[in-house]
């Protein structure tokens, strides 16, 4: 028997690669001579770069850069096998979970730390760039991240504007004199799954701003301020299309992205499926195993499991999910290419005592183990 393990990570409690390894336990403690092989799977989100650049043989990078707030900060990116590709989450230099609630203001929230990160992958080799840009604190059009890389996003006094949303509004002028000259040589594929315009009723200031502390007042300016900038960037950079879905991510992340690098916005889930070569490897597999943390209702819009599925039934291969919880609604799954889930919880635990790593591990491994018991006999049977 070939099995092949994709299965997002369990948040909190295992990584992609914990679990995957966990599963390939269960699987030879039933089957011994079966062939098990785990892949990394994430959705362009937390857990990517690890997922990624740890799956495929990659390293982490250890980097200072500057935080949302302008303090100084440790935080981390990978490079993958081939030396040439950087694995990043913009989360990681400008995350809301990196503010304290009481601190949350994206009039000062800054992309900058973003763009440290990429020059510190260029000046590696890095040309080929994989971007998560969900959960961010920013609302600042990206203007952090484009000053960090050189261009000039200068007030009226040929001064760079501040740090910020606030910085939007004094923009007069935009610059490319001192961008790295390495950055037309790169590409990005962006993990974006939101599809919010930079402005208006569905733009970023109106659906993402109130979680990162914006009020109705900062709503409307900010909202202002990333239109006047988008007309002003259209002036030299055509690609600049403030209406184009996706722009709005990551406070207009997004759109800065898109009018001023080689750059792709995609499902981040299509990302990762595509760079662990998982078609390759579901095609000569007798069954594909899959999961997350909580199967339920949302899973089957466009989460990672689903697009294990998919691939699999391409090849008419059967599928099987693991889960630290289920919904009841979790059975719209069972139309959307997974055959058979189940939880791994196998007697009453507290939430602490069920997130423990070891104890999931356990869990997973013995649940998986009495799974394909079954499976075992079932082939015998038919």
């Amino acid at each position: 028997m070939k099995a092949v393990i994709a299965i997002d990570s369990l948040k909190g409690s295992l990584t992609s690669r914990e679990a995957g390894d966990a599963i390939r336990e269960g699987i030879l403690s039933a089957c011994p001579d079966a062939s098990v092989t785990v892949l990394p799977l994430a959705d362009g989100g937390e857990g990517t770069v690890e997922a990624l650049t740890l799956g495929m043989g990659g390293t982490i990078q250890d980097v200072r850069v500057t935080g949302p707030l302008g303090e100084k900060i440790n935080t981390r990116y990978g490079i993958l096998g081939d030396g040439k590709t950087a694995v990043v989450e913009m989360s990681a230099a400008a995350g809301i979970t990196l503010v304290p609630v009481e601190k949350r203001n994206p009039l000062e929230a800054t992309t900058y730390g973003v763009g440290e990160i990429l020059r510190d992958a260029i000046k590696k080799d890095c040309r080929n760039f994989i971007i998560g840009i969900g959960g961010s604190a920013t609302n600042d059009g990206g203007i952090g991240m484009l000053q960090a890389l050189g261009y000039g996003i200068l007030d009226e006094k040929g001064r760079q504007v501040p740090f910020g949303a606030k910085g939007l509004r004094n923009i007069a002028a935009i610059t490319d004199d001192d961008v790295i000259p390495e950055l037309s040589a790169c590409h990005f594929r962006i993990a974006c799954d939101v599809t919010n315009p930079l402005c208006g009723e569905q733009g970023s200031s109106a659906i993402f701003g109130p979680q990162k502390g914006a009020d109705p007042a900062m709503i409307e300016q900010m909202d202002q301020w990333l239109a006047r900038f988008a007309r002003i960037c259209r002036e030299n950079h055509p690609k600049a299309d403030a209406e184009q879905p996706g722009t709005g991510a990551a406070g207009g992340l997004g759109f800065a992205f898109l009018a001023f690098t080689n750059a792709v916005l995609e499902s981040g889930v299509k990302i990762v499926l595509e760079e662990t070569h998982l078609e390759d490897y579901v095609r000569d597999a007798d069954i594909v195993v899959t999961g997350e943390g909580r199967l339920d209702g949302q899973t089957v819009m466009g989460k990672a499991p689903i697009g294990v599925a998919r691939i699999a039934k391409k090849y008419g291969k059967p599928v099987i999910a693991f889960a630290g919880s289920v919904t009841a609604d979790a059975k719209a799954c069972n139309t959307h290419g997974i055959d058979a889930y189940f939880p791994i919880l196998r007697r009453i635990l507290t939430l602490p005592e069920a997130m423990d790593s070891r104890n999931a591990k356990t869990n997973m491994a013995e649940t998986v183990e009495q799974v394909f018991r079954l499976y075992r006999i079932a082939a015998k049977i038919s």
